[in-house]
């Protein structure tokens, strides 16, 4: 007698939002060096 398995899930139930949060915290560390960037180009731009 054979018994019936369920397949497994790709990804862990427990953390359905894994993908969102990794790609919302890769988005902010880009936004962050992008500011940082900005920052200091305005700061060597600056007329003294």
């Amino acid at each position: 007698m054979t018994t019936h398995r369920a397949p497994k899930p790709l990804a862990d139930p427990n953390r359905p939002v894994e993908r969102a949060v990794n790609a919302a915290l890769i988005l902010a560390v880009l936004a962050g060096v992008g500011w940082i960037a900005g920052m200091i180009y305005t700061l060597v731009q600056w007329p003294v």
